[in-house]
């Protein structure tokens, strides 16, 4: 099975792939997490890149393509991405790698939200810098505040998830996302989620979705827009 998963900043991509990754064995690839290590190996690139998201500025596709696609070659079965591709030259770089590969893409998920509770879920986010681990102080919050559950380490705020930063975000992953999800519609692979509600809300939402695709024998001719 392998998904994309994606949606604006704060619609929780990144727990529910890590819901979806326990449940389903798949591989988490993750723009983001790959973008943030090489930040923190700092490199030039990781300097440049870092620049870029300061900014809430998209980084460039053919920077994008070549840390993605390469983290792919590991991984060509079973998988799950979380937040590729973003534009439309993203789209035909991805396509191009699928077809080369002679790998079938299941579902293009996404979780929406609204520009409202985008910037209100994200500027209460805690990141573990260490594990990775996402909270919210008022979601989804650390048994001890401030801290990981996971590995103890002391959690963070991203520089990106100040207020006008999520609102251009959210901006520009409206303007992108619209020719992407077009072309992903009429290839029958789009289904969005509501991501309003609790983590458990949303999440009944998604899996009986996955857990069909998943016992499916032969590919559906096409699969609901939305749940």
């Amino acid at each position: 099975m392998n998904i994309l998963i994606f949606g604006p900043p704060g619609s929780g991509k990144s727990t529910h792939s890590r819901k979806i990754v326990e449940r389903y064995g798949l591989t988490y690839i993750s723009s983001g997490d790959i973008i943030r290590h090489e930040i923190m190996k700092g490199t030039e690139l990781g300097r440049e890149l870092e620049r870029y998201i300061a900014r809430g500025d998209l980084i460039p596709d053919t920077v994008v393509n070549t840390l993605i696609i390469s983290r792919l070659r590991r991984d060509r079965r079973n998988f799950i991405i979380d937040g590729y591709p973003r534009t439309a030259e993203q789209v035909l770089a991805f396509e191009n790698y699928l077809y080369d590969h002679g790998v079938m893409l299941d579902l293009a998920m996404e979780i929406f939200i609204s520009k409202e509770e985008s910037v209100r879920r994200v500027a209460g986010r805690l990141i573990c810098p260490k594990c990775g681990e996402v909270y919210h102080v008022t979601y989804n919050p650390p048994r001890v505040p401030g801290v990981c559950d996971v590995c103890g380490s002391k959690l963070v705020q991203r520089e990106d998830d100040r207020r006008e930063i999520v609102e251009r975000r959210y901006d520009l992953y409206i303007n992108n996302m619209t020719p992407i999800i077009k072309f992903y519609k009429k290839h029958g692979l789009y289904v969005r989620i509501d991501g309003h509600g609790s983590i458990s809300e949303v999440w009944e939402r998604i899996r009986p979705l996955l857990d069909y695709i998943k016992a499916r024998e032969v590919p559906a001719q096409r699969l609901p827009e939305s749940l």
